[in-house]
């Protein structure tokens, strides 16, 4: 094999240079290189915090932050020289520092380990993307809110089992999906705590012999705190297996919803019409009218899934502290973040902007004998034992069926052959509006209590 004529930053203990392939096969600068602004921030606070304690001189400290801010400038130009062989971001900056600055670039890694520098960096990243991702679960939570609130008269079929069940408003359903979104967002919150602890100073793996110190660079990066334990701290990497996760539970809930508009937006349920924006056609059938995005969404929520898998897998057999293993934690960790972030925005962009074919949801939920419970309970207060109301029903479907009709079509002799208990009033509970505006109790489907769950959510927006 070829052999490289470096030796690495680590040639004093080495009598030959690393092979080639080698040096490929363990460079990450082609992906880590996106964490360039994180690793340049933890630089800086790091360069000044050795000023202040004297470790560097005021002098060198000047010369390092006015050097980083060049590079970043150059990275951001598209003119930063990105060299394979200096294998990861960290490398990359630094050499290109010493070779703008000269000497004092070399001391910028005085009581530093990239161990604990690359776990500062993700954890920068990824808290930023943890408030993208809150930001985008609003932004979708909103248009929710107002689709629901637009809908709340609309009655469509409730299902269960994928059978007509009951009817429900329309936006009493956009609003369960709002609670769904609800609780990711505050999965995301949560994670963001702990993720909030900075490693810094933990160094490789022991901490430093210089005397550091951390509450300063702590408060410059925006952290709570600094991590407790120098070997757990370049190692963990559960703030990024919680993110994961919930990425993986959120991608979960976008699925079902996907999995819900590519259903209603098919000729076979009518339910809605999704913007034309957001399909595509097909390159033989010129009548296609594809949910394309919904379809990548579902499809995406494999690929986080599989991200999270990847990184519970990568981590359970490590032992302390860090090991090389987790340079491949970046590449799943940053898929699922795209793909979710992506998702979210499409969705958020796309759900409130489709139209609903009231007519259709409508005689959807006609068509299911979806007012049969409310025909059982009908019963029930007239004093019928829930079990026989619900053997009367059954026997009134049947007949339904039989006679291809709904039970508010069955005429009241008919009806009253099942029970005698049935009288003319039992047609104001056989309609779907009123069916639907029955349940008017805290949680239900009833439009007035659609209208009131729309308020508090609007507050719940605007103050968190």
């Amino acid at each position: 094999m070829n052999k490289k004529d470096k030796k690495g930053l680590w040639s004093g203990r080495f009598t030959e240079a690393t092979d080639a392939f080698v040096a490929q096969f363990t460079a990450s600068e082609h992906y880590d290189r996106r964490l360039y602004r994180e690793d340049i921030r933890g630089s800086r606070a790091h360069a000044r915090m050795l000023a202040d304690v004297g470790v560097l001189t005021q002098a060198d400290a000047e010369q390092i932050i006015e050097g980083l801010n060049a590079i970043e400038q150059e990275i951001e130009a598209g003119q930063f020289p990105w060299d394979p062989a200096l294998e990861d971001v960290h490398m990359n900056i630094e050499a290109r520092l010493t070779e703008r600055i000269g000497e004092a670039g070399k001391r910028l890694h005085t009581g530093r380990s990239r161990n604990d520098q690359i776990a500062t960096d993700i954890r920068l990243w990824l808290r930023a993307a943890t408030d993208e991702t809150v930001a985008l679960l609003r932004h979708f939570q909103k248009g929710l809110v107002d689709l629901a609130e637009q809908e709340a008269d609309t009655i469509m079929p409730g299902f269960t089992h994928l059978q007509v069940a009951q009817p429900v408003s329309f936006g009493h359903h956009m609003l369960a999906w709002y609670e769904m979104l609800v609780r990711d967002e505050g999965r995301f919150i949560d994670a963001r705590q702990r993720m909030n602890q900075m490693p810094l100073g933990s160094a490789a793996l022991a901490g430093t012999t210089f005397p550091i110190d951390r509450q300063q660079t702590c408060a410059e990066l925006g952290f709570d705190h600094p991590t407790r334990n120098s070997l757990d701290a370049v190692s963990d990497r559960d703030f990024a297996i919680e993110f994961t996760s919930a990425a993986a539970l959120t991608m979960t809930h976008l699925s079902r919803m996907a999995e819900e508009l590519v259903l209603w937006a098919s000729p076979m349920f009518g339910f809605i019409e999704l913007p034309d924006r957001f399909c595509t056609g097909s390159s033989i059938m010129p009548q296609k009218k594809n949910p394309d995005v919904a379809e990548l969404v579902r499809g995406k929520s494999a690929r986080v899934q599989g991200a999270l898998h990847t990184l519970l897998t990568l981590m359970k057999g490590q032992p302390l502290a860090y090991n090389r293993d987790n340079q491949e934690d970046k590449e799943p960790l940053f898929d699922a973040a795209d793909a979710l972030r992506d998702s979210l925005r499409a969705f958020a962009d796309m759900i409130p902007a489709m139209s609903v074919n009231r007519d259709h949801t409508r005689n959807a939920a006609k068509a299911g004998f979806a007012t049969a419970t409310d025909l059982a309970d009908y019963l029930v207060r007239r004093g019928v034992a829930f079990r026989d109301a619900h053997a009367i029903v059954g026997q009134a479907v049947a007949l339904g069926v039989t006679q291809q009709c709904d039970l508010a079509d069955l005429s009241l002799e008919t009806l009253q052959r099942f029970s005698d208990a049935i009288e003319q009033d039992v047609f104001e509970v056989l309609t779907l509006e009123g069916s639907v505006a029955a349940r008017n109790h805290f949680g239900g489907t009833a439009p007035a209590q659609v209208r009131s769950q729309v308020a508090a959510a609007r507050d719940r927006l605007a103050n968190d």
